[in-house]
């Protein structure tokens, strides 16, 4: 007596019934074909999906995320100014003069300081010409960075983002915040 096929179902999948195995070597393909082809569009296109390459590779998720460096330590202007400042030469040097000194990037920056240049950031924040945005009125008002700056802190990269009338107006909706013109079109 056979009491091999009392313990095991008969599924076909051991009679050479390709039924579930196929499904799954559909699925395993067609996750590697959507991975593959994000990673060929990253490879040929990282402008547009990372953002544009910087003078020296920033990463923010590190600074913020991993090494809990608040936004106003760097960005030090926006709870009295118009814009948020880029940091100087010379505020990041007050940390990687001791800390990873040695790493390529850190050997660009002091580059910049010998030469007594300014880090040449690629701009990737972008408000219309026309329209004036205080970050002071903001930050005063307690609206946290990422807000308007999205998941600026999770980002190695970033990418390339102008802000709109729609946009601006779905906050101040939200926020029972003024919508008169004159406030932004000055």
């Amino acid at each position: 007596m056979n009491t091999d096929s009392a313990k095991t179902p008969d599924d076909g999948s051991q009679n050479g019934n390709p039924g579930n195995s196929l499904g799954a070597v559909a699925l395993v393909l067609l996750v590697l074909i959507s991975a593959g082809g994000l990673a060929y569009y990253r490879w040929f296109h990282p402008s547009v999906v990372l953002g544009p390459e910087q003078p020296i590779a920033f990463s923010h998720r590190l600074h913020f995320d991993d090494k809990q460096i608040d936004c106003y330590y760097c960005h030090s202007y926006p709870a009295r100014s118009i814009h948020a400042g880029i940091p100087t030469v010379q505020k990041c040097l007050g940390c990687h003069s001791y800390i990873i000194p040695g790493h390529p990037e850190i050997r660009k920056l002091r580059g910049y300081a010998e030469r007594q240049e300014p880090i040449p950031w690629v701009r990737v924040y972008y408000n219309p010409d026309h329209v004036y945005f205080p970050h002071f009125r903001h930050i005063g008002k307690n609206i946290a960075c990422n807000t308007c700056h999205r998941d600026v802190e999770s980002r190695d990269r970033l990418s390339v983002h102008t802000f709109t009338m729609g946009f601006c107006l779905d906050c101040h909706d939200r926020r029972n915040a003024s919508r008169e013109c004159v406030g932004c079109h000055q």
